[in-house]
């Protein structure tokens, strides 16, 4: 948007302005331009790109809360330019949101889920959303011997519904017994590989639903315990519910098909997570309390279920919210669990698509 509380000083005393176009024409049209592609360089006095807002593929990617806080705010708000002004008390945050709804008329593709649904990202369950991210995460053995888990995790969006993902993990044990050669081993373990597409979504509903599917490839030192010696499918179906005042549902359902059936059993697993986004002083950090309770089951008769809870709180770190950090405890809570450790949880999570690394944090 455009035009500033300099110029739109009146502006929320408009009778006029009772429509979403009524809105956008007079605050924001001479910048973004009447069909949201920009205004020429020339007319607009400097040479900092304009956003496209009929580009679906970038106008679709932020929630309505995002767009107004700029407007709102300005754009150093979010780390941009200045140039972007703050409309402050210039026109209402129900004027701001008029504006929205009209600006979200430019992309004509309803294929792309809207980024409200790009939900806050679980430590276990896996998102229905498609994403460009890059996540670094660690598990470590909270009792029990030693344990080091990592992964370095890339993930592609393509297309208006499509992910590609690849997971390299790597980690470090602590050895004990006759026959050890030193303290801690380290090792490769099973790289991973998936996709995932969108199968529905509807913001009005506040509901998306998706399919993917993984297979993990025996790359890792199965002798060391850092892999196993069967490659592994797992198909999923991916929920995301969005609720009232900030709160969401994640959910997933799966299975694991080893394409070797005789060296590991086929197992089913259900995991969810439950969480509120609480924005204090409301255009500020975002900062998520979850829960999530994941259970599996290996399929053979008589076999046990089990069930872990994890608790855990996301907080987004740069200015730009595209870097978060989110820590937690997988706890288990079945009595059948007792060859399994309460374990620490934590990653690093870079939405790449808004900004380099460095970028947004001032």
């Amino acid at each position: 948007m455009a035009g500033g509380p300099a110029s739109a000083a009146t502006l929320a005393d408009d009778p006029d302005l009772q429509s979403p176009r009524a809105v956008y024409d007079a605050a924001c049209a001479s910048c973004h331009g009447p069909d949201g592609r920009g205004a020429p360089p020339k007319q607009l006095g400097f040479d900092v790109p304009m956003p496209d807002f009929s580009d679906c593929n970038f106008a679709t990617r932020e929630p309505n809360p995002d767009w107004v806080a700029v407007a709102h705010e300005g754009g150093p708000v979010r780390a941009f330019s200045p140039l972007m002004p703050a409309f402050g008390d210039a026109l209402t945050t129900a004027q701001l949101r008029q504006a929205m709804t009209h600006i979200r008329t430019f992309c004509e593709v309803d294929d792309w889920p809207r980024g409200e649904f790009n939900l806050p990202r679980p430590l276990v369950t896996t998102k229905a959303y498609p994403e460009d991210e890059l996540v670094f995460e660690t598990t470590v053995a909270a009792e029990g011997p030693g344990r080091v888990e990592t992964a370095l995790i890339y993930e592609r969006r393509f297309g208006a519904r499509n992910q590609f993902e690849i997971s390299v993990p790597f980690a470090w044990r602590e050895q004990s017994g006759p026959g050890a050669d030193d303290d801690w081993q380290k090792g490769l373990g099973d790289i991973k590989l998936g996709l995932k597409r969108v199968l529905y979504h509807d913001l009005s509903q506040g509901t998306i639903l998706s399919v993917s599917g993984e297979i993990s490839l025996p790359s890792g030192d199965t002798e060391e315990g850092f892999g196993t010696d069967s490659a592994m499918i797992e198909p999923s179906l991916l929920y995301g519910q969005l609720l009232p005042h900030g709160f969401f549902l994640h959910g997933q359902f799966g299975l694991g098909i080893p394409t070797d059936g005789e060296r590991t059993n086929d197992e089913a697993f259900l995991r969810f997570a439950a969480g509120r986004s609480i924005v204090p002083g409301q255009w500020g950090r975002v900062w998520t309390p979850m829960v999530e309770l994941v259970g599996a089951r290996e399929m053979v008769s008589g076999a046990d279920a089990h069930w872990d809870l994890v608790p855990q709180f996301q907080v987004t770190l740069s200015r730009r919210q595209h870097v978060r950090l989110n820590t937690g405890l997988r706890v288990p809570v079945d009595d059948g669990g007792t060859d399994r450790d309460t374990e620490f949880m934590v990653y690093l999570l870079w939405d790449w698509f808004d900004g380099g690394l460095l970028e947004g944090w001032q």
